[in-house]
């Protein structure tokens, strides 16, 4: 048994879930960017005297960044490795966010949020890759779960955090704040990240022996010693980013866009357009306010409620129910927008389900994609997820300037994440292919 299968099959060492702690912490950052972002934009307006379109190109500049990031960068970790990427994205990130602190005027902003989200958007395909290679079998829905609740974790926080910075030193604390936060966990990944196991049995760099080795001590798992004792996957002859439309993976590919597209449409619309469409269906500002919140704390707890249910029965299963039961309570909450108490809890109920179909859908991606071109898959299907949260608030204000209501724009958003859905019950999911090299292939490092 190689040490991937024993990885897969073992219980989970310390280090492991230490790895799934370092990750979490990276897709927190998702969070806290985002919410940075929009609590500093009165700040960011009052300063550079912009107007609402120049503030909503300003606003998109991250998401798109994420969006290249996740389609352009993400596929190079096939390539060159999954940690030296994390690494890099991590310090440009960090790097993206104490230079938006300098900036002078919107252009300037704007180009240091779209630097950001480049290594944002890496982050999240690269260390969703990582979190699942190193999760047990049995406790990757659980572990793919908790990395997903670090988005909710990052926003409720980050947006704390940005609101008191803001108020007592101005909005450019709240990046410099972001920065140094980045750039702190980049100390930790130097120290602690491993390369992925998957990665390293597939490109066989130098010193793949001892690099193996390394990380079977640390994981708690014997040593090989000699590279023909480890299995070997068979080498990715064409492009990463062709083999996702091969035969073999064309099916799953496009439904996996199918559903990222259509799931992040709608997490972003709720948690984007949720305030200001409560107050238009009947509420006050704050009451509004508290509602888009409800959803953001629910997020918490969502995704690892799917974990859990995710170890005891099938994790696609549960991810089509999520959706269902999303699209469902995405139409009550606002149906029930004039009981202020009704709307709250089942503002709490949208936000647990739409972060649990977020964490099925990083729990599935890796599984349908062999290691020689899993993190380009995981990166592709979040890209094009990304295109739909950016697509969703677009559409969403050209819906409003056309007269719909609350209601009408709810609804034909539950229709749009009942999509995704179908389209998930409709992948199959399979075990990567493995092929044993042979013993000239062995040779070759």
């Amino acid at each position: 048994m190689d040490l991937r299968e024993r990885i897969n099959t073992s219980k989970m060492s310390p280090y492991q879930w230490a790895i799934i702690g370092m990750c979490v912490l990276l897709n927190a950052l998702d969070g806290f960017d985002v919410l940075a972002m929009a609590f500093t934009a009165n700040g960011v307006t009052k300063e550079f005297g912009l107007t609402g379109s120049e503030l909503g190109v300003l606003l998109s500049a991250g998401l798109v960044g994420m969006a290249i990031g996740s389609l352009c960068l993400a596929p190079l970790a096939d390539i060159i490795g999954r940690r030296p990427m994390i690494i890099g994205s991590v310090g440009a990130a960090g790097a993206g966010m104490l230079l938006a602190a300098t900036a002078g005027n919107m252009a300037q902003l704007s180009i240091w949020r779209f630097l950001t989200g480049l290594g944002v958007g890496c982050i999240l395909a690269c260390t969703n890759v990582i979190a699942s290679e190193y999760s047990s079998k049995k406790r990757r829905g659980l572990s793919i779960s908790i990395y997903t609740a670090g988005y909710s974790i990052g926003a409720t926080l980050g947006g704390a955090a940005a609101v008191y910075l803001q108020s007592q030193y101005g909005w450019r604390s709240v990046f410099v704040f972001g920065g140094i936060c980045t750039l702190s966990i980049l100390v930790v990944l130097l120290f602690l990240l491993p390369e992925s196991v998957d990665f390293l049995m597939t490109k066989r760099p130098r010193n793949v022996l001892d690099r193996l080795n390394r990380i079977a001590r640390k994981t708690g798992h014997p040593e090989a010693t000699v590279l023909q004792d480890v299995q070997i996957l068979a080498k990715s002859k064409t492009n990463p980013i062709s083999d996702l439309l091969t035969p073999a993976n064309r099916r799953s590919t496009l439904l996996l866009w199918v559903a990222f597209f259509t799931t992040m449409f709608g997490f972003y619309f709720v948690n984007s357009w949720t305030p200001r469409l409560l107050v238009t269906a009947g509420m006050t500002e704050s009451q509004g306010i508290t509602g888009g919140l409800m959803l953001t704390l629910g997020g918490i707890f969502g995704a690892v409620l799917y974990g859990v249910l995710a170890t005891k029965w099938n994790s696609k299963i549960v991810l089509v129910a999520f959706t269902v039961l999303s699209a469902v309570m995405i139409v009550v909450f606002i149906s029930s927008a004039s009981v202020i108490l009704l709307a709250l809890g089942a503002g709490v109920l949208v936000g647990m389900l739409i972060n649990g179909c977020i964490a099925g859908l990083y729990t599935l991606a890796p599984s349908l994609y062999p290691a020689s071109v899993r993190s380009t898959g995981v990166g592709w299907g979040i890209g094009i997820g990304r295109i739909g949260a950016i697509i969703a608030p677009l559409i969403t204000g050209a819906l409003l300037d056309a007269s719909w209501s609350a209601v009408q724009l709810y609804l034909a958003v539950g229709v749009v994440v009942l999509i995704s859905a179908a389209a998930v019950g409709m992948i199959r999911t399979k075990e990567p292919t493995k092929n044993t090299a042979s013993a000239e292939e062995l040779t070759e490092v």
